[in-house]
């Protein structure tokens, strides 16, 4: 028996991570009261960050893995590079939480089961979309056109970093448009040094620091960074952007918000009359009572696979295959970033050199192929490099020949430079890649579990490829006196976190789910605007530009309400 109250909310937010928080925080300091809808269970800020600054022994297991038991209950989370026992609160149980993929397709889902989501654990990467990503599909012709593009969007990059606080370094590049900068984090003394020599013997290649949602100096509040890391352990300082640090407390200190954890989305209900969503009905996960809630507008933040999965769920008269999908593209087009380590190299500089504490961050380097109009390889798009530098230390040269005191004393000096460079290549709009609903299989709740249907195609592996050539040209452009190149794309369809598409915006309804302002095309008063509006991928971190399309998206909402016309 549905238990319906009618909550009076202006807006209803469902998911609370990244996009999430950002659709809160925006839509309570317009004055709307806003309910947020969390799947997860609750955390609080610093005091359930139960890894931070913990030694491993101060951890579980000494925090080594049982493997047993992520075996059993986490096989896919425990793949993620922030798994581990400092962090096991903070993710979905797989066993519980199941899905299926095709043979041969794996695809691997990472999720966040806490308030916040995976603002807690994403790597922090920020950067723009250039106009070269948003007019892509146009003019190779793979996807549909962007329903926007690069003007449209930059006054809505600069507003979301200036709270956000973004420290990088301005380069003037078309391929990497600059941000609203704090200072940039340093380099270190070898990284300066093979940019030096990249000036010289591989001009076309740009190298910086990483730019990061990672403050380098006081900011709205919250303190610089002081190194310590893991930053995805917690950080109670809120020196990283995540919605507990900055976009949650903004909107709690409206007095405009309520926050609900433990609720399941089970479906929004489309009303025929209004053509407008009339509910949204959840599943308490403690009590599992149901429970009907409404509101004037609904965001759908809640990731890109999990909103669409609503979508799919909800279906009604006027839409008996998914809300908003008209068009037949809903759960199509499926992407995400291929990447791995394509290459890395041994260096003998600055052997006088090392650092202290734990700099959350690394270098870049933005594409550089099939980049102002020039068509120059046997792909299309392009790739870039988030790049790592390590000291070799005792523990890679245990199995050292030697004995005694002399193999002792070795072994305290650190060992030669390693630079990692890890590739990032963009993703084809694909009608094949695709998610659905399981015709019989349902989760706990009785929702239908996601299949996944997708992989990676000729492009990505052409793309991959060359980068793994190119990553061996740069490493000893840039002196490696070793280099090593990966063989092959080996990372799974998922793996790289940044799944996207499978709700797209466009102009034309008969294409697209959503159009220019987020708004699902035929139901005024429903938005989506996490990855699932993505029409393409670059090959760029995307949560900036998640953040963007939804502060915009809210302004236009909220300013759609205010004439009357939701």
């Amino acid at each position: 028996m549905l238990n319906t109250k009618n909550y009076d909310f202006d807006a209803i937010v469902i998911g609370s991570g990244i996009t999430g928080g950002w659709a809160a925080k925006e839509l309570t300091e317009k004055g709307l009261k806003v309910l947020v809808l969390e799947r997860g269970k609750d955390l609080q800020h610093g005091a359930d960050y139960l890894g931070e600054h913990a030694p491993d022994w101060k951890i579980p297991y000494h925090g080594k893995p049982p493997r047993e038991l992520y075996k059993a209950e986490y096989p896919v989370q425990s793949t993620s590079y922030a798994f581990s026992e400092a962090t096991r609160h903070f993710f979905t149980n797989d066993k519980a939480n199941p899905y299926t993929s095709h043979d041969g397709k794996p695809f691997d889902w990472i999720r966040a089961d806490v308030v916040g989501g995976r603002s807690l654990l994403w790597g922090r990467q920020t950067y723009r979309w250039s106009e070269l990503d948003f007019q892509a599909n146009a003019l190779d012709g793979h996807g549909i056109p962007w329903p926007i593009d690069y003007k449209d969007i930059a006054p809505w990059y600069s507003y979301v970093e200036k709270f956000a606080g973004i420290s990088g370094e301005a380069l003037g590049l078309e391929e990497l448009p600059d941000s609203e900068f704090l200072p940039p984090m340093g380099m270190h003394k070898i990284e300066e040094t093979i940019r030096g020599r990249l000036k010289k013997k591989a001009p076309d290649v740009h190298m910086t620091i990483g730019r990061a949602a990672i403050l380098t100096e006081n900011h709205n509040g919250r303190a610089a960074c002081h190194y310590c890391g893991p930053c995805h352990r917690g950080c109670s300082t809120g020196s990283y952007f995540s919605s507990h640090s900055a976009t949650l407390p903004a909107a709690r200190a409206t007095g405009n918000l309520t926050l609900r954890p433990h609720s399941v989305v089970e479906k929004l209900v489309y009303d025929e009359q209004s053509k407008s969503i009339r509910e949204v009905r959840v599943i308490d996960s403690q009590s599992g009572e149901r429970i009907s809630f409404r509101s004037r507008l609904v965001f759908l933040c809640a990731s890109t696979v999990a909103s669409t999965q609503i979508l799919m769920h909800s279906t009604s008269d006027s839409f008996p295959t998914g809300l908003g999908n008209r068009s037949g593209a809903l759960g199509h087009y499926l992407m995400d970033h291929a990447l791995g380590l394509a290459g890395m190299g041994v260096f003998l500089d600055d052997m006088d050199s090392y650092w202290f504490g734990n700099r959350p961050n690394g270098t870049y380097i933005p594409r550089f192929r099939n980049i102002k109009g020039k068509q120059e390889a046997n792909f299309i798009r392009g790739y870039g490099y988030q790049a790592h530098v390590l000291r070799l230390d005792w523990k890679a040269r245990l199995n050292k020949k030697g004995f005694g005191a002399d193999l002792k004393d070795s072994l305290r000096k650190p060992g030669p430079w390693v630079w990692a460079l890890a590739a990032f290549a963009e993703c084809l709009p694909d009608v094949r890649n695709r998610m659905y609903l399981h015709p019989s299989k349902k989760d706990r709740f009785g929702i239908p579990q996601v299949v996944f249907d997708a992989t990676w195609r000729e492009n990505e592996h052409r793309l991959w490829d060359d980068a793994v050539e190119q990553s061996d040209r740069i490493l000893k452009a840039a002196g490696a006196v070793f280099s090593k190149k990966q063989k092959k794309l080996e990372a799974n369809m998922g793996a790289g976190i940044h799944e996207m598409g499978t709700a797209r915006m466009g102009k034309d309804p008969e294409q697209a789910v959503l159009n220019a302002h987020n708004q699902v095309h035929g139901i005024a008063n429903l938005f989506v605007t996490d990855g699932a509006c993505m029409t393409s991928a670059s090959c760029v971190n995307p949560s900036l530009t998640y953040m963007a399309l939804t502060a915009r998206a809210c302004d236009f909402a909220v300013k759609q309400l205010q004439s009357g016309a939701i």
